[in-house]
C-alpha cells in the first residue's frame, strides 16, 4: 500500500546520521518556481504571509535566498525521513528502522510538502518553511493547493501503479491532504481514525493521534502491510481496532489509559 504522511514544522540537522543512500525529489523544477517566488519577499513579508515570528522570519529570509537543488548530504541537505522532527515523526522512528525497512519505505512512503510538493523518504531536502495552507499566490492560481493539487494526484497514481498497491492509507493532515484531486484518484483511500479515553468517552487527541499516524506508518513499513485488513492488527502505543466504531475505510483505533 502507498501511504501518504505530512511533513513537520520542527526539523532535525543537528543529530548524527550514518545513512548515506539518498535520492534526487522528483519535482524540483516545481519547487525553484516557488523559492523563486519567495525570494521576491522580504521578512516582513514572510511574517505576514506565514505568521511567523521576526527570527523565524529572518531565518527563513536566509533560507530561501540561499537555496539550490539539493544534490547531495551535507550540512544542510539531509534525506527528509530524518529532517523531520514533529510528533508523527516520533512514532515513526526513522532512526531505529533498518537499511531493510528505511528502503521498504522508499518504494511505499510519500511525505506530502509544500515547497517539494512530495518527499520520499530519502529524498534531500534543505529546511524551509513553507506549509501546504500558505496562501501564496503563484503563476499557477492563488494558492499551493492550485500550484501542486494535478501534480502530485498524478504522481501518487504513478507510484501506486508501480507498487502494485491495493490502496492509498491517509495518515497525512487534513491540509495536506487537500492537496489531492481524490476523484482523480486510482484507489480507494484508507482514512484510519485513532481516538483516547478521555473524561468518559473515546475522542480524537491532536497530539496523540499525530504520534499515532507515525507510528502506523512504523508497522506498515516493519510488517510490510498489504492490504487496508492487515491495518487491524495494529497494536502499537496500546491502541486496538473497534469494528464497531469502523465503518468501510475508515478503520478506527482505540486506546484506554
Amino acid at each position: 500500500m502507498l501511504v501518504l504522511v505530512s511533513p513537520a514544522k520542527t526539523l532535525d540537522y543537528e543529530s548524527d546520521l550514518n545513512f548515506k543512500d539518498f535520492s534526487i525529489a522528483q519535482h524540483l523544477a516545481d519547487s525553484e518556481i516557488l523559492i523563486r517566488e519567495l525570494q521576491t519577499k522580504n521578512p516582513d513579508d514572510l511574517s505576514s504571509l506565514m505568521g511567523l515570528s521576526e527570527k523565524l522570519s529572518s531565518l527563513n529570509f536566509e533560507r530561501n535566498m540561499n537555496w539550490i537543488k539539493p544534490s547531495k548530504p551535507g550540512e544542510n541537505a539531509r534525506q527528509a525521513i530524518y529532517a523531520f522532527k514533529g510528533d508523527v515523526y516520533q512514532g515513526l522512528d526513522a532512526h531505529s528502522l533498518s537499511k531493510a525497512e528505511i528502503n521498504y519505505a522508499q518504494k511505499n512512503l510519500c511525505i506530502l510538502s509544500g515547497l517539494y510538493g512530495l518527499l520520499r523518504p530519502l529524498d534531500l531536502m534543505y529546511p524551509y518553511r513553507l506549509e501546504m495552507g500558505t496562501k501564496m499566490q503563484n503563476e499557477r492560481g492563488k494558492d499551493l493547493y492550485e500550484f501542486w493539487g494535478s501534480t502530485i494526484t498524478s504522481t501518487v497514481n504513478e507510484l501506486a501503479k508501480d507498487n502494485n498497491s491495493k490502496a492509498i492509507v491517509n495518515l497525512a493532515s487534513v491540509e495536506y491532504f487537500s492537496v489531492l484531486k481524490k476523484d482523480k484518484l486510482n484507489l480507494p483511500i484508507i482514512n484510519p481514525v485513532f481516538k483516547d479515553y478521555k473524561n468518559g468517552k473515546y475522542k480524537i487527541i491532536s497530539f496523540f493521534a499525530k504520534k499515532a499516524r507515525g507510528s502506523m506508518t512504523r508497522f506498515i513499513v516493519q510488517n510490510k502491510i498489504k492490504t487496508p485488513r492487515d491495518l487491524e492488527d495494529f497494536d502499537l502505543d496500546g491502541y486496538n481496532y473497534s469494528e464497531s466504531d469502523s465503518e468501510e475505510n475508515t478503520p478506527v483505533f482505540l486506546r484506554k489509559n
